[in-house]
């Protein structure tokens, strides 16, 4: 997959707005009232009517086709260095896309392993169709969750004017479909993907499609440029899809699974395909003759052509030829599943005519003979700048309108299901009367991607990368489960089964430490007993012990048997293991973690006046867009400075203290 975005555009003012929904209230045709109306069946649609389901709240998922929930659009894997993180934090807080990957995953393998667990990244190839089957069957039998097939073209939004106030506020009461029936919702979550005015591009052909064999959605997008949002547009590609039977792979390198596999799913402690029946992908490189091609062809490319501001991940082979010219770059061939010829050559996104596509394919050793099932292919789409977003993914400028995945400027599956499932806990919360469910940036992956989505805005298709996360050693893929189960069983979106399988392993490894620290003896002893170098001399734990890289807790059991019960529960021993590594240092990051809270418990008002307050009109204008929160949100927004967020700081103070100096007269 390969992305890049054009220039954003902003249609209007909100007073020039008029709501395009007089059509549908018209209309003879009416249908029930929902809780929560979710438009999009991709994995930001699927995780967002799952949660909202399981708050209890009444929900529909509306999707042009049944058939295509669930759907990999592009690459048949799910997790990595980063996106894996995203995988067990959407699983800690009872989301379904790791529980299904791993009853899907047909290569599963842990990246990153070379440098600390806290950067260890997840990842499996998944088997496409078994993948659809089985979120198809969660979908269809969750309990508050219904279905309908049809697009929706536009939003029913109502006017209110605020009491004792001037302010009109404009709210989301439902949708109108394209067979005329309008749907009445308490909220409405769009989770379009690249159907909003998408188009497809192989060379010198365009036409209209969200996806190969589906139409976009027009209409919906004209809704929301009319609304006043800013617009603006992206572009993504898919390479094409090979025939593995025209493959020789005993030329390439083959790659195998981990023998062990590790599930996404904290609530599985093995994953559906025995290790011995999953495949293994295979790596090949470029060649010059695939250079020549491209640069030979590039008249030929309307996408590649178009002015934009150039991907930097997952970049299309043309692009990789432009910016990296006379180097070799690798092709990763896998598998779309275990009954099925079609491969993925990942690193291979093209959108050259297809002949041309399938002569650059013939270039690269083991796909001499390659035939093409489908051509590789390009799509435009609009999104919307995610600065317009609250951290609930609730819109600034419609009430009860929340927006999740590629319409927020992100690209990949799991980034989507993220916003998903915090888009539809928000909108079910909403329809309680609940405070909104928020993740801060020291609480996940998840609070760090929505936070710089709404803050810093994007120029370019986000992707979650590690190194995003400031709190790393923290927020670690083995520990989400402590992090965010508990507060998502406290706003009814986590079961109770799984509630009490992280509570009871929160206790396991409370009671794990205190024994492991209960047991001391000097540093020679450890040496001598374990047969490890350590330049200590004075009396250690074995807690201290474990730190050591030669050291585990099986190591541990055999010179205490009293440590047996925890080698023999793998999970927890691991879990300890990775404590121990963290141990010297986390009480630093625990501190620093505690500065930043402090930041973030400073709320903003939301009716703040940033006119009235002394800094540039630039800056005015920043905060204005924005709205953040926190002060610690309006200190990451791009070109606030520190003494900006002083003087923020000194009005919310001002305000503060006349509120209660009202309270106390009153």
């Amino acid at each position: 997959m390969w992305h890049s975005v054009r220039s954003v555009r902003h249609v209007g003012k909100l007073s020039k707005f008029h709501c395009r929904w007089c059509s549908c209230r018209n209309s003879v045709k009416h249908s029930a009232h929902y809780d929560v109306i979710v438009i999009g069946g991709g994995h930001a649609g699927c995780e967002a009517a799952t949660a909202a389901a399981r708050m209890g709240a009444n929900t529909l998922l509306l999707t042009h086709k049944v058939h295509t929930i669930g759907e990999m659009s592009c690459n048949p894997s799910f997790g990595g260095i980063g996106k894996g993180h995203l995988m067990k934090e959407i699983d800690a807080l009872d989301g379904v896309c790791a529980r299904i990957c791993d009853k899907a995953g047909i290569h599963f393998k842990i990246l990153n392993k070379r440098k600390g667990p806290a950067v260890w990244g997840p990842r499996a190839q998944i088997d496409r169709e078994l993948y659809r089957h089985y979120m198809q069957d969660e979908i269809m039998s969750t309990p508050n969750l219904s279905i309908k097939a049809v697009p929706v073209e536009d939003l029913i939004v109502e006017e209110q004017k605020q009491s004792n106030t001037d302010v009109i506020k404009r709210i989301c009461k439902g949708v109108c479909t394209s067979d005329g029936t309008s749907i009445l919702g308490h909220t409405v979550v769009i989770t379009t993907g690249t159907f909003l005015r998408g188009e497809i591009y192989i060379g010198l052909e365009r036409w209209a499609a969200g996806r190969h064999g589906d139409q976009p959605s027009i209409g919906l997008a004209k809704t929301l440029e009319e609304a006043g949002f800013k617009v603006g547009r992206l572009k993504t590609g898919t390479p094409a899809r090979l025939n593995g039977k025209s493959i020789c792979f005993e030329r390439l390198q083959g790659h195998q699974a981990d023998t062990a596999p590790t599930p996404f799913s904290f609530v599985n402690n093995t994953v559906q395909i025995k290790p011995e029946d999953q495949i293994p992908c295979y790596l090949t490189h470029t060649t010059p003759e695939v250079e020549k091609i491209v640069l030979e062809n590039l008249h030929l490319n309307t996408h590649v052509k178009e002015d934009t501001n150039g991907p930097r991940y997952c970049p299309s082979i043309e692009s990789k030829v432009l910016r990296f010219k006379h180097r070799s770059h690798q092709v990763w061939l896998e598998p779309e599943g275990l009954n099925s010829d079609v491969i993925y050559p990942q690193g291979l996104s093209c959108t050259l005519p297809e002949h041309l596509q399938r002569d650059l394919i013939r270039k690269v050793p083991g796909l001499e003979n390659a035939t093409l099932f489908r051509p590789g292919y390009g799509v435009e789409y609009d999104f919307i700048d995610p600065r317009q977003l609250k951290p609930s993914l609730e819109t600034h400028l419609i009430s009860n309108l929340y927006l999740a995945g590629q319409i927020n400027g992100t690209t990949g599956y799991e980034e989507a299901a993220a916003q998903g499932l915090v888009a539809g806990m928000n909108a079910a919360l909403r329809v309680q009367d609940k405070p909104s469910f928020t993740i801060g940036r020291t609480e996940g992956y998840i609070g760090v991607l929505i936070d710089d989505l709404t803050t810093q805005g994007v120029t370019e298709p986000y992707r979650m990368f590690t190194s995003r996360a400031e709190f790393r050693l923290y927020l670690r893929p083995d520990n989400a489960d402590q992090r965010l189960t508990i507060k998502g069983f406290q706003e009814g979106c986590v079961t109770d089964h799984r509630y009490q399988m992280a509570a009871s392993m929160a206790t396991k490894i409370v009671t794990g430490i205190d024994l492991l620290n209960s047991m001391v003896m000097s540093t020679p002893k450890w040496c001598q007993k374990l047969n490890i170098h350590m330049s200590k001399k004075e009396k250690i734990s074995a807690f201290d012990v474990l730190h050591h890289k030669d050291v585990t807790v099986e190591k541990l059991a055999q010179v205490y048997p009293e440590l047996q019960h925890l080698a023999e529960d793998t999970d927890l021993s691991k879990r300890l293991k990775i404590e121990a590594h963290y141990a010297p240092v986390m009480w630093q990051v625990q501190a620093d973690i505690e500065e930043v809270r402090k930041d973030e418990e400073l709320i903003l008002p939301e009716d703040l006046d940033y006119r009235s307050i002394n800094i540039s009109e630039e800056m005015r204008e920043r905060l204005s867009q924005v709205r953040p929160t926190t002060i610690g949100a309006a200190s990451r927004i791009p070109g606030v400075t520190p003494a900006a967020v002083v003087l923020l700081l000194r009005q919310v103070r001002k305000k503060i203290a006349r509120h209660r100096k009202h309270v106390s007269m009153s």
